[in-house]
């Protein structure tokens, strides 16, 4: 991959309470991509200061913004600087930044992708509430979207920048997992092509707990799934586009997620 390739991306880490693993997966993306952005929620246990010396850029929010408005952030910083792609990944260690190029690879095979870092189930399967909870958000997001979203709640995405340049999602504080996840509604709605790029997952390395909360933000996401689907008559063709992927047959003569069911997405 040429460093001109390269160069049109850029990384964005949202980060709370992770001074003890963001430098070593801030310095690690660095390697495979020369734009690094983290974004430091207000955290109160130095995770700005980790960073010091390393060259990335930090951004540090006064007020605590939850990841959507970390995320928001970092896509305006970089969108502003020209950005082809963004590719968001957590601080925790979950997420191996070695994958990165994998990312890039593919987005430039067709730049308006959208990408999402699907883990294997078998990885998934650790936690067996987080796994229901990301098998129910999987199941109500997929239905509003009209696609079969293989791993939902998965962090390590990459975003097309013609996606974020014309998308408005609220990410107000209360809407930090619910952000993500709407995200992938509106992309589908608009047409965008969401395809999945197989990525592992490791063990959280450091000492701070998931922000992900299983029961309150599997509400807040069916919530707000369940508002879309109301508002769209409960958009019936997105639950049989949904299904027929599930099973694994194609539509005869045509592929769900076509023209028609775009069409009717946006109504």
């Amino acid at each position: 991959m040429s460093k001109v390739a390269r160069e049109a991306y850029w990384v964005v880490i949202p980060a709370y309470n992770e001074a003890a693993t963001v430098r070593d997966v801030a310095a690690r993306a660095r390697r495979r991509c020369p734009n690094v952005i983290v974004v430091d929620d207000a955290s109160s246990d130095g995770t700005d200061q980790a960073l010091a010396g390393l060259d990335v850029t930090v951004l540090r929010n006064e007020a605590n913004r939850g990841k959507a408005g970390s995320l928001a952030r970092g896509f305006e910083y970089a969108l502003s600087r020209g950005a082809v792609g963004i590719i968001t990944l957590d601080a925790d260690g979950q997420h191996a930044p070695e994958e990165i190029p994998a990312f890039i690879e593919r987005s430039q095979d067709d730049p308006s992708v959208f990408l999402i870092g699907a883990r294997r189930r078998d990885q998934r399967r650790v936690s067996f509430w987080r796994y229901l909870a990301n098998c129910i958000a999987d199941f109500w997001i997929g239905w509003a979207s009209g696609q079969a979203i293989e791993d939902s709640q998965s962090g390590f995405r990459l975003y097309p920048s013609t996606l974020l340049q014309d998308l408005k999602v609220p990410h107000g504080c209360d809407r930090s997992f619910v952000y993500e996840s709407e995200i992938l509604i509106e992309a589908a709605r608009k047409g965008t092509v969401i395809k999945n790029v197989a990525v592992g997952v490791g063990r959280r390395s450091g000492s701070s707990p998931s922000h992900f909360r299983p029961l309150l933000d599997v509400v807040r996401i069916t919530k707000m799934v369940a508002w879309k689907l109301v508002s769209r008559g409960m958009y019936p063709v997105g639950l049989y586009c949904l299904l027929r992927r599930r099973l694994g047959r194609a539509m005869p003569g045509r592929r769900c997620g076509d023209r028609m069911a775009v069409t009717l997405l946006r109504k």
